[in-house]
């Protein structure tokens, strides 16, 4: 009994071992056919994949070109080299093999893997930016032997700036998106976007559209065809209001006299900027293919701050440019006509204090006009007391000198003239009388930008506030089309013809008769304008200061329009440290020259030759006239 039972056993053992063993048989054999039958075309396509790659082929950015079509930006092509990780066997060889034939530090490369290590294994880590044509080769000899067959040799459009560090304050910069703009923007990381100036503002206009190459590689990586490429298109072409060849006149002049500082040149009627400039400047040629550590860090730890635009974002005191504001607010205000005369010994006693004239001896009696022409600090003393603080700050809101312009560029600072209201919040200081008197001649609390300046400029050579503008035109490729004007945001108005012909007269008389502005006189072109000489320190203060490596020197303005009864342009000339407004005119001589030459045809004037200095001999100490806590001089 017990043997047969246990035969039994073994029997029923085997028979499900047999009917076991032919399940998984035929399991194994519907697989077969279920894999390699049923889903051939998937796995065929999964590994066709296997030996594919996906190639991003970048866009062109657009070209950009100035008003009389000169080409200010355009694009070359360069090479990046990178490694795709999805190809790579041995990563640690990779990047050793890579530092050796292409001379990049071994520790630099780790360095930019380990940055991207979170990127998807199929995006390509460009390892070399703007690569030079022996590096592509080493590289692409070893790609050939199979040493770098994870080594990716791309030709990619790259931003170039013929004119170098021309205009770089306002064209701007590109560079790689940060994660912020990827985050935001929803572009792919690693994409070339604008960081600064036009590039930045109007980067959705300029930038194109990828395209896409796909093919197939063999084992080593090697491309073997090409399946399907989407060509990129290229982004819009975009056309600035700037005049290059005002654009070089204005920084020719700059370095012919040897000043840093800002130069705005507007057409008054359209708030067309002609020129922009701001010294000293950079090469955005530098940031194009990615800048290096060191020249980052030259350019941010430089004293004389070349990333600053000073045009937009310098606030600096306008000294006696500022009466042309006063002048105006007095004339509307109706607190005085142009012909009413007022006294000047050489100063004025107000609210218990002395405030000196520019002239010490004094003007006599002092009508609107003259006082424009000959700077009188007392007549502007005099009429600012009589319009007050809050009717000031009026003023320069209607005439631009308060606020922001609007200009189409990033980053733009507010120009300031106090009000009661703003020193109650600023300070938390009640606003007393005799702050008006040094706000009337441009010192104490003023700050202003050259911008603002200039949009002051022309609105009182026409008569109504502008915006201004530096992009006027895009081409999709079916012709120029004009960007659209947005509505101004300011309140609109319009300055009395009295007003304008009194004001207009002063300023001619300043530079055509016996003014401080002699300087910008240029024969036949009625050019009218004003100096201003605005102190960085008070005369206390310089005491003090003696002996420090800061640069004390006064700053000098002039701002002007041309011709003077129907002026085609306005705008402001700033000399960082140029001691007085006189030095500033002949740069703004230069730019008008340079303009009436093109207008009419004629050969472009040569750069100016700054006057030799005298032999230097001693000389008695020159003592600024105190005016309030800034002092001044027109």
């Amino acid at each position: 009994m017990a043997i047969a039972e246990d035969r039994r056993r073994l029997t029923y053992r085997l028979t499900v071992l047999r009917v076991s063993a032919a399940v998984a048989f035929g399991l194994l054999a519907f697989g077969f056919w279920f894999f390699q039958v049923v889903q051939h075309a998937k796995f065929r396509e999964m590994a066709e994949n296997n030996h594919q790659r996906t190639l991003t082929l970048r866009a062109p950015r657009g070209i950009i070109f100035d008003r009389t079509g000169r080409l200010l930006v355009e694009n070359r092509n360069s090479f990046n080299i990178s490694i795709v990780r999805e190809h790579t066997k041995d990563l640690d060889r990779t990047i050793r093999t890579l530092a050796a034939v292409t001379g990049v530090a071994e520790k630099t490369v780790r360095e930019i893997v380990e940055r991207q290590r979170r990127e998807p294994t199929y995006r390509p880590i460009v390892i070399i930016q703007d690569a030079t044509l022996a590096q592509v080769a080493a590289v692409t000899a070893r790609r050939l032997d199979f040493e770098l067959p994870d080594v990716l040799v791309q030709e990619v459009p790259t931003r170039e700036y013929p004119d170098r560090a021309m205009a770089a304050h306002l064209i701007g910069y590109v560079g790689e998106a940060s994660e912020d703009q990827v985050a935001s923007d929803h572009m792919a990381s690693g994409s070339i976007v604008g960081q600064f100036g036009i590039e930045r503002v109007y980067n959705k206009l300029l930038m194109g559209e990828d395209g896409a190459r796909r093919v197939v590689v063999n084992s080593v990586g090697r491309e073997i065809r090409t399946l399907e490429e989407l060509p990129p298109v290229q982004g819009r072409r975009v056309q600035l209001s700037i005049d290059s060849a005002m654009q070089k006149a204005a920084e020719d002049a700059f370095r012919a006299f040897g000043y840093w500082g800002s130069a705005v040149v507007l057409e008054p009627k359209s708030g067309d900027v002609l020129t922009l400039t701001s010294m000293p400047a950079f090469d955005p040629n530098a940031f194009a293919t990615g800048i290096d550590r060191a020249t980052w860090s030259q350019l941010n730890g430089d004293a004389l701050r070349p990333l600053q635009n000073r045009a937009i974002q310098g606030r600096y005191s306008p000294g006696s440019t500022f009466k042309i504001l006063v002048a105006t607010a007095a004339l509307e205000e109706g607190v005085i006509t142009p012909e009413r005369q007022i006294y000047c010994p050489g100063g004025g006693t107000f609210y218990g204090r002395f405030f000196q004239c520019s002239s010490k001896a004094g003007h006599g009696y002092m009508d609107m006009r003259h006082a424009l022409e000959k700077s009188c600090n007392t007549y502007f003393y005099t009429v600012g007391d009589m319009l007050g603080i809050d009717r000031i700050h009026k003023w320069g809101e209607r005439l631009g000198l308060a606020g922001k312009s609007g200009i189409d560029l990033p980053n733009e600072v507010e120009s300031i003239v106090p009000s009661q209201e703003w020193k109650r919040k600023r300070f938390n200081e009640r606003w007393y009388a005799g702050d008006t008197i040094s706000v009337s001649i441009g010192q104490g609390m003023v700050d202003v930008t050259p911008m603002s300046l200039a949009v002051m400029m022309a609105t009182v050579a026409t008569g109504t506030r502008v915006v201004p503008r530096l992009v006027t035109a895009f081409d999709e490729g079916d012709g120029w089309r004009p960007v659209p004007v947005p509505p101004s945001p300011f309140v609109p108005f319009l300055l009395r013809p009295e007003t304008v012909a009194a004001v207009h007269d002063g300023l001619w008389l300043a530079v055509n008769g016996a003014g401080t502005a002699v300087r910008g006189k240029i024969v036949g072109r009625d050019v009218a304008g004003k100096t201003g000489t605005a102190q960085v320190i008070s005369n206390e203060g310089k005491k003090r200061a003696r002996g420090s490596e800061r640069d004390l020197r006064d700053h000098g303005w002039f701002v002007f329009m041309t011709p003077k009864d129907n002026p085609e342009l306005a705008g402001v000339v700033f000399a960082e440290h140029g001691e007085h407004g006189s030095n500033a005119a002949p740069i703004a001589k230069h730019i008008i020259e340079t303009y009436y030459a093109q207008r009419d045809g004629l050969p472009l004037p040569l750069p100016p030759v700054p006057p030799v200095p005298p032999p230097a001999v001693p000389v008695p100490v020159r003592t600024v006239a105190t005016v309030g806590p800034g002092g001044g001089t027109p």
